[in-house]
């Protein structure tokens, strides 16, 4: 089929719709409907759709439409928001792009743990696997942005800390600190060494890192040491910090056998003037130890 334009003298060129077909091996034609009343745009539309051409270019031709998973997004980046998490990233003047990468690491971690270039592609706007990247309008992400925002963090965590321990910490509170190690791929970090490792990678360099929390397990504060650190030696820094950061001349320190040992209590927390909780060894397993408070069954 195809549109004939069949030209008048003294009126309107006529436009029908034809169809051809061959009749005793001759060419023929018949007309199938008179195209004359169409507007001219309709007629050229009706024209090239006879003739399989496309009638707009594939941008315009097409509707990307695409629904990215949300409702773990909803529920973690909203639990940040309301705990304040953002407002205390912000605080300081602090760059709202920096800020909105570093909330956005923080609830990836959470609902997607990867390395930050798999983490820059699932933020990205182009390769997104959640709305999370969206909704903080971040549009092109990429790793090196990832790795210079965790520099500005690095560079924020006393602030942050501080906030923290005036927020959660006070006179007389029960504060607690364990220690965990990871291991390390690469041979660039100053701090990785070989010690013990909690991972069963022996072979492997390592970090170690003590958390301080306050008594209902809200951090507050973290550390990184050499990966040959032994616990007990990390316990210096966390006084330090209790006495000299965050001013408390009165708080409770608790951990474990591992922790606290009595080398410890007596040159480091009685002189500090802390008190402590932690269990005893040996046939006192079933006890704890406290200093200058009462003691308690271990469960």
């Amino acid at each position: 089929m195809y549109v004939a334009r069949v030209p008048n003298r003294t009126s309107p060129p006529a436009y029908l719709l034809r169809e051809g077909y061959r009749e005793d091996g001759k060419v023929k034609s018949r007309t199938l409907a008179n195209l004359s009343h169409w507007p001219l745009a309709k007629i050229d539309r009706l024209r090239r759709v006879l003739r399989d051409e496309v009638l707009t270019d594939a941008k315009e031709a097409l509707t990307m439409l695409r629904s990215l998973p949300h409702g773990h997004v909803a529920a973690v980046l909203g639990t940040a928001r309301k705990i304040g998490l953002d407002r205390l990233l912000a605080a300081g003047r602090a760059p709202a792009r920096l800020v909105a990468l570093v909330l956005s690491m923080i609830v990836a971690r959470i609902i997607e743990p990867a390395s930050k270039l798999a983490t820059a592609r699932q933020l990205d706007a182009t390769t997104a696997i959640s709305s999370l990247g969206p909704l903080l309008e971040l549009e092109a992400v990429s790793e090196q942005e990832l790795y210079a925002a965790l520099d500005w963090l690095l560079s924020q965590q006393s602030r942050i800390e501080q906030r923290l321990a005036q927020k959660h910490l006070s006179q007389g509170t029960l504060v607690l600190y364990d220690v965990s190690s990871t291991y390390f791929e690469g041979h660039t970090c100053p701090l990785a060494r070989c010690g013990y490792s909690r991972d069963g990678k022996r072979d492997k360099l390592q970090i170690v890192f003590g958390l301080l929390c306050a008594s209902d397990g809200c951090p507050v504060a973290v550390e990184v040491f050499e990966g040959n650190a032994a616990d007990p030696a990390t316990l210096v820094a966390q006084v330090d910090k209790l006495k000299q950061r965050f001013h408390l001349a009165h708080v409770v320190l608790v951990g474990d056998r591992g922790m606290i040992t009595e080398a410890r209590i007596e040159t480091l927390l009685k002189p500090a003037g802390l008190d402590w909780i932690t269990a005893l060894r040996a046939d006192h397993q079933g006890t704890a130890r406290s200093g200058r408070i009462p003691a308690f069954p271990v469960r």
